[in-house]
């Protein structure tokens, strides 16, 4: 069985270390600070997912509620400290982990998952973890979000850039059920100040700015409100969609002999989720990402089904076929299982666990599939053996639900895809960063060659996702296409999210290498 992203995608390491580290004892309004020297500081700074990356801040502030996190706040404007924020941390980039960072608010403690009576939504702390908003919503309430299928990711900048899972295709993305936020923001005077934003009510633009504007621009978000827009939160029960009440799950198994047979699985996996993407299409409930592995033996599709519709089976078999079709030798199914939602996620979910990775990434949005000599440059790098081991190319499945919604009713704009593609480069020893950095780039660029290197929104492009956000972007030396970098990543939404920013962190308190507020170049 090939090696997925559950051993990349992992869980944050600090609900186990917590139990390990002597974490500072915090007071009612006094976050715990760790500073450098203290024994937990270590541990604290190496959170982050990405180990090219590791910053070294003079304050590490470990809070456990809002008011806590406001506190922290204060305190490193006070002290004029660059502030960075940690919930699951699995970023991808520098954004926490910088150089720049002086001071991080890490909200692994702040995991609490609840019902707000006064919101009539559901309140889930930034810090809670994926798995454990899973477990606590369906044991709790029987409801679920349309989240990702990486357990130990953190809610605050997943829910952030717009949340995706495997139930999006069918229900839409996580922002499409945000009813609200509470934001720690800092105005003009320097003074921190606790927000509660809603949809429909006050501070709305800050509510908007959080449905895909991404982590680190507007402040430090301490709790959600989750609130499905069909439901007016009089019963807890409905206020969230319903799971699955089974899934079917398989792999299959990619035992690729050739160019030809590559670009005709490809081709063919491509093209049925091309013809799928509708709303309210029959195989919404379907989710089935493929891995394509360097040297391409071990890349396999894992395929999540909605068994509750009694042609499960028959539509399995209908997918399995489509994208089989002509495939010489042919994919190969694992035996299939049938489980409940729970055990589903349970076991198929990508389990927590930080993998200790370095890691480069690159993603962008497919409106029309690749050419056929698009996906020769694909084969041509993933056949480069030299870079066997964990890295890979995905294909995600979008569409379905998600294109139900306009593009600037969030402020997540990629409402006209149907897949994604993310370029997961990764490795273990720092002496190999430039060739597996260079083998990202330049497999990247040669792909999207049309446009200037960089996925420009056209007919056939919908940009990129900024939860994998990638620098690379705003850098003329690999965006050689005249269009800005916001363009690939907020389309026509930019210059409301700028506004936001403007005034909701006027004096760039919250700042990272793909800020709304740097420069276009």
């Amino acid at each position: 069985m090939s090696v997925s992203r559950r051993r990349f995608l992992a869980g944050s390491a600090l609900g186990t270390a917590a139990g390990a580290l002597r974490l500072p004892v915090a007071g009612a309004s006094e976050p715990g600070v760790v500073g450098v020297g203290d024994a937990e500081y270590a541990a604290l700074t190496q959170r982050g997912y990405n180990r090219r990356f590791t910053a070294r801040p003079r304050k590490i502030f470990v809070p456990t509620n809002a008011e806590q996190v406001r506190t922290a706040v204060a305190r490193s404007v006070g002290d004029g400290l660059p502030i960075a924020v940690r919930s699951g941390g699995h970023g991808f980039d520098d954004f926490v982990d910088s150089e720049r960072t002086q001071a991080i608010i890490d909200l692994g403690r702040m995991d609490a998952v609840s019902w707000d009576a006064t919101h009539r939504a559901f309140a889930i702390d930034a810090g809670a973890d994926l798995g454990a908003i899973y477990e606590r919503l369906l044991s709790g309430w029987g409801v679920t979000v349309p989240a990702g299928i990486c357990k130990g990711v953190g809610a605050g900048g997943h829910v952030s850039g717009g949340g995706y899972g495997p139930l999006s295709r069918r229900l839409g993305l996580v922002v499409d059920h945000l009813y609200g936020v509470e934001v720690v923001t800092v105005d003009k005077s320097g003074a921190a100040s606790t927000v509660v934003a809603t949809k429909d009510g006050p501070h709305a633009d800050l509510w908007w700015a959080h449905t895909g504007g991404g982590g680190g621009n507007f402040g430090v978000v301490t709790r959600f409100l989750l609130r499905s827009p069909d439901s007016d939160g009089t019963d807890p029960a409905r206020a969230l969609p319903k799971p699955p009440g089974s899934m079917l799950s398989t792999r299959l198994m990619l035992p690729l002999a050739s160019e030809e047979s590559f670009l005709r699985f490809v081709g063919n996996y491509i093209a049925f989720f091309e013809r799928h993407s509708a709303p309210g299409d029959p195989f919404t409930g379907l989710y089935a990402p493929l891995h394509l592995k360097p040297g391409i033996a071990g890349s396999d599709v894992l395929v999540l089904l909605d068994a509750d519709r009694p042609d499960a089976q028959q539509m399995f078999d209908e997918f399995v076929a489509a994208v089989s079709d002509g495939v010489m030798p042919a994919p190969i199914p694992l035996p299939t299982t049938r489980a409940s939602y729970a055990d589903t996620v349970a076991n198929v979910y990508y389990a927590k666990g930080m993998p200790g990775f370095r890691v480069k990434v690159k993603s962008a949005y497919l409106r029309k599939a690749y050419t056929t000599e698009q996906l020769r440059t694909l084969y041509r790098y993933l056949t480069d053996l030299r870079f066997l081991g964990e890295s890979q190319v995905e294909l995600l499945p979008f569409g379905g639900a998600i294109n139900a919604v306009a593009s600037d009713a969030t402020a997540m704009p990629a409402r006209d895809s149907f897949m994604k593609m993310l370029i997961h480069a990764a490795w273990r020893n720092p002496a190999d960063d430039e060739r597996f950095v260079a083998w990202a780039r330049e497999m990247f660029r040669e792909v999207y060659g049309g446009t200037g290197g960089v996925p420009v929104p056209n007919e056939s492009n919908g940009g990129s996702y900024i939860n994998y956000p990638d620098p690379d972007l705003a850098d003329p030396r690999w965006n050689t296409s005249g269009v800005p970098w916001h363009a690939c990543y907020y389309g026509g939404n930019y210059e409301r999210l700028r506004a936001s920013k403007a005034r909701w962190d006027p004096n760039t308190v919250f700042g990272h290498s793909l800020s709304l507020d740097r420069p276009q170049w």
